[in-house]
């Protein structure tokens, strides 16, 4: 098995994947930056839209970090949350406007363009029009291919996490490289997870389907801490047409007027939050909507934008949106937008500190696979962007104070071996998974559906892990062994938790009933 040995390793070339690799490149610090794409593009930061948090005029730390908690229903770590208020705007300064160059929309006096977002008590999300996270990414990429210290590998499958010979340190990972077909192992002397959240194990996600927890199940195999699970946050505002995808209608486009109605045409969120309406924090407005369909039996609601902007204007700040909705018959100048929830985000994960240290020695993680405590039950919009900035660069900081070196000797993995994988059985197990937590483990949930959840999950997860174990290596059954570890974690995490908190709702089965 061919072997490469580094002083740090980082999977995942998100955000927070990358800022962590191209900080320790700049400070002098050799790095391995995997991902399991083929095109590192396939990540969520790609296809954030509507922008990252900074600053606005008459704001404070303080200002950001009370919206951070009230969204986060105060289940928020303190710490967490002070740190990134405190940290943020330099770190966008830093490095997406001076060492990136990332071109956010301005005003005409040449200012930032600053907009509002649900949750927030100040104008403080700067953007590059309706396609933020793909323009950080770019350049971020570019930076990254271009730096002689950073090696990136493409198309390479974390199947495991690898450990010290004699201790319960961290000493890699083992890839399935995909288009080579066979094994490559990684010896590093740190370890950082930045492989994303779990969103795409729901039948409806605004995700990417790559998204499906392995960082999670990977760090729980080695016996990472986890916490918070349970809060899958799902985005409000997902477009909705007939046999479309459920591609993300920014919580931007609310923030610049657009409001939900009922098939009566009634801007319903007065009913359900009368301060904040259209604006308030993600969960709040989901499960307004949820309520709206269920009352109401509709398939979805609407998004109006049409009636409160010009269509010049619209085009100019939602080109993206207006694009893919065009593509599916509506005309987002002309008419309202249907929409309805969608798994998006994964507040909890692998419990990090400020420095993105795990419970394990040697592992690392950062952004959405990490619970670093600051999303609490439920993320603020704009704030994932701005996490992988900013515990990137604190994680890479650390990391070069600490001078990794890779380990002597490690334990040897595991590699599967035996009859040629089925990928058809793998992808239709996969799907049933999907299925599954859409149904009993989504945006509501009940007592005997999680039980349910749990107990066919556990099933489907020695079904899964046979499938991995006794079969050759192919991208189709890492994936969903993975998978399904990924989604057993959430189902119990929601079942053990009685109390309905943030996006973690639970109600009585007879409630759910008569709604």
């Amino acid at each position: 098995m061919e072997t490469l040995h580094t002083p740090v390793l980082v999977i995942g070339s998100g955000v927070a994947g990358g800022i962590t690799a191209l900080c320790l490149a700049d400070a002098g610090v050799p790095v391995v930056l995997a991902t399991k794409a083929r095109d590192p593009h396939e990540c969520n930061t790609f296809y954030a839209q509507g922008g990252i948090v900074y600053r606005g005029e008459d704001d404070s730390p303080r200002l950001l970090a009370e919206d951070i908690m009230r969204a986060g229903s105060h289940h928020n770590r303190p710490t967490a949350v002070h740190l990134l208020a405190a940290e943020g705007p330099a770190a966008v300064e830093r490095l997406l406007l001076e060492r990136l160059g990332v071109t956010f929309d301005r005003t005409p006096d040449g200012a930032l363009a600053r907009t509002l977002e649900g949750g927030h008590s100040r104008p403080r999300i700067i953007h590059a029009t309706d396609a933020t996270g793909r323009a950080i990414h770019i350049a971020l990429l570019n930076a990254v291919r271009a730096h002689p210290r950073i090696t990136l590998l493409t198309g390479h499958i974390a199947a495991a996490l690898v450990r010290t010979a004699g201790a319960d340190a961290c000493a890699g990972a083992l890839f399935w490289v995909e288009r080579e077909t066979r094994w490559r192992l990684v010896v590093a002397g740190a370890t950082v997870l930045a492989t994303g959240g779990l969103a795409a194990l729901y039948a409806r996600t605004t995700n990417p389907p790559g998204t499906l927890g392995d960082g999670i199940a990977m760090a729980h195999a080695l016996g990472a801490e986890l916490a918070d699970l349970e809060f899958v946050q799902f985005h409000p505002t997902a477009f909705a047409a007939p046999h479309a995808p459920a591609f993300l209608i920014s919580e931007a486009v609310r923030g610049a007027g657009a409001r939900l109605l009922n098939e009566a045409g009634e801007a319903f969120m007065a009913r359900y939050a009368p301060e904040w309406r259209d604006l308030a924090p993600r969960d709040v407005v989901a499960r307004a909507i949820y309520t709206e369909m269920q009352t109401r039996g509709l398939p979805h609601v609407w998004l109006d934008i049409a009636s409160v902007m010009p269509p010049e204007r619209i085009r100019a700040r939602f080109p993206t949106i207006a694009a893919a909705c065009a593509e599916y018959g509506v005309d987002i100048t002309r008419e309202p937008i249907p929409v309805a929830p969608a798994a998006h985000y994964t507040c909890g994960g692998v419990v990090a500190d400020e420095w993105g240290r795990t419970s394990v020695p040697r592992l690392y993680a950062v952004g959405e696979v990490a619970c670093t405590g600051l999303h609490g039950a439920n993320r603020l919009a704009s704030t994932s962007l701005l996490e992988g900035v900013v515990w990137g660069a604190r994680v890479a900081q650390h990391l070069v104070e600490e001078h990794p070196r890779p380990p002597a000797r490690i334990r040897p993995p595991e590699t599967p071996g035996g009859a040629t994988a089925d990928a058809d059985a793998a992808n239709a197990l996969l799907e049933q998974i999907r299925t599954l937590l859409w149904r009993n483990v989504g945006l509501v949930r009940t007592r005997t559906g999680l039980q349910q959840a749990v107990e066919t999950l556990a099933r489907l997860r020695k079904e899964a892990a046979s499938m991995y174990h006794t079969h050759d290596p192919a991208p189709e059954t890492i994936r969903l062994w993975h998978a399904a570890t990924a989604a057993w974690l959430v189902a119990t995490a929601a079942w053990r938790n009685e109390q309905s908190l943030g996006c973690h709702v639970r109600l009585e089965d007879e409630e759910l009933e008569v709604a």
